[in-house]
């Protein structure tokens, strides 16, 4: 009989003021009620339900070789990002790494853990993993060599957002007009009522190995009447840190001019990017049928270190096309001095079709709309801002560990409809 333990309980939360005058170098907590619940799931290897290989149990350990899984059934009791626990051992090099939905009928991979090392202590931990409640039927992986694995947990870090102000644009006149912005006027934290953070070292589903934190000033910060999201490497015990700011749970938008005026790092292995997902994305489950919109896109090693000459990006992911069956349609553009000068970055999106400009000028139109697997763009997406650190495409050349920090500059975010004036 397969043992699933569900612990679901109380826990206090002690929060830390957050003044408008913290100057970095503060680390603050997240805003979160004061009660929160906290769900926990935890299994024993011995509780598989399948195997690549023949029966190795060592007592309460399960020693799967290198490239060999265990599956098993789980159920999660609530919506949200959570703490994936790894009890296990092996020798240096050796990990283990977790699969979801191992029987879904798109072909796909769902990594929602990245490569978790085994330690001498026998317990580690990532941050992060979406999960969306009810069953699920995952694998551990193990990767480097033997691994004896003795059990898995799976704690509620994150809530999931939810209960977003739904914006939806009129996109028929002339004239744009401006309906929501961010223009980072203010210190210290970013603006809590118009972003959350997304938390975590998961791997993000590109192998990325930056941790994003919850709101911490050294991260994201408004200075000079702008947002630095700022990556610092050998931080806080983490290769990388950085933020992940979304407007999930505060606003979601449906149609309309979306701007972002922005600098954006140089340096190999950089990934800045600001850009748009479903609001309905609840695990990697949800991706790529939400739908998601890159506006601003740009990774470090095409941009010259001395001239900030570099590419921007733009695509749509949706499940009839995105990058992981590699047929996304996309576009590129130059892009001169992106470091150093401001530039606009923008959607228009109206309700058949999103055309794609860097400073006014119009390079990249997505119109497929033949059903909802073509185009999921007339619901809501929320807007997220990152600085990611290497990946899948970040790192597609290495990461240059000569630099300490990189800075991702917003000037504003913006959100406009068409309106018509009318003249006397």
């Amino acid at each position: 009989m397969k043992r699933v333990h569900l612990y679901i309980g109380f826990v206090i939360i002690l929060l830390s003021a957050c003044s408008a005058q913290e100057k970095k170098g503060q680390s603050v907590q997240s805003e979160k009620p004061e009660v929160n619940q906290v769900s926990s799931v935890e299994f024993d290897a011995s509780d598989f339900r399948n195997a690549s290989f023949d029966d190795a149990i060592s007592g309460t350990e399960m020693v799967i070789s290198d490239g060999d899984w265990l599956s098993y059934e789980i159920e999660i009791p609530e919506t949200g990002r959570y703490t994936t626990r790894i009890s296990a051992t092996g020798a240096d090099g050796t990990g283990v790494w977790i699969e979801d939905y191992i029987n879904n009928t798109d072909g796909r991979t769902y990594n929602i853990t990245g490569f978790v090392a085994t330690k001498e202590s026998g317990s580690n931990f990532v941050d992060g993993s979406p999960l969306k409640k009810g069953k699920h039927q995952i694998k551990v992986h193990a990767q480097g060599g033997d691994v004896a694995l003795k059990s898995v947990n799976f704690t509620l870090l994150q809530e999931h957002l939810e209960e977003s102000e739904k914006l939806v644009q009129n996109m028929e006149g002339s004239d744009w007009t401006l309906v929501w912005s961010d223009e980072f006027e203010g210190s210290g934290l970013p603006d809590s009522t118009k972003w959350n953070y997304n938390v975590g070292n998961w791997g993000w589903g590109n192998n990325e190995p930056q941790y994003y934190t919850n709101p911490r000033i050294e991260n994201a910060r408004q200075e000079d009447g702008a947002l630095i999201i700022e990556a610092h490497q050998n931080d806080m015990g983490q290769d990388w840190t950085s933020a992940r700011l979304t407007t999930q749970g505060k606003a979601a938008f449906v149609y309309g001019k979306i701007e972002f005026r922005a600098k954006v790092p140089v340096g190999r292995g950089t990934w800045a990017a600001g850009w748009l997902l479903g609001d309905s994305y609840e695990d990697e489950m949800s991706w790529p049928y939400c739908g998601e919109i890159d506006v601003l896109e740009c990774v470090g090693f095409e941009i010259d270190d001395s001239t900030g000459d570099g590419m921007n990006h733009a695509s749509c992911h949706t499940r009839a096309y995105y990058f992981k069956q590699g047929n996304q349609i996309t576009a590129q553009t130059p892009v001169k001095n992106m470091n150093a000068q401001w530039h606009t970055y923008s959607i228009e999106w109206y309700p058949n079709v999103i055309y794609a400009l860097v400073d006014g000028e119009r390079y990249y139109t997505y119109d497929k709309t033949a059903d909802e697997l073509e185009w999921p763009f007339n619901t809501p997406q929320n807007i997220i801002l990152n600085l990611a650190v290497g990946g899948g495409w970040g790192g597609a050349k290495g990461i240059d560990g000569s630099w300490d920090n990189h800075q991702f500059v917003v000037d504003y975010v913006r959100v406009y409809e068409k309106t018509n004036f009318e003249t006397k």
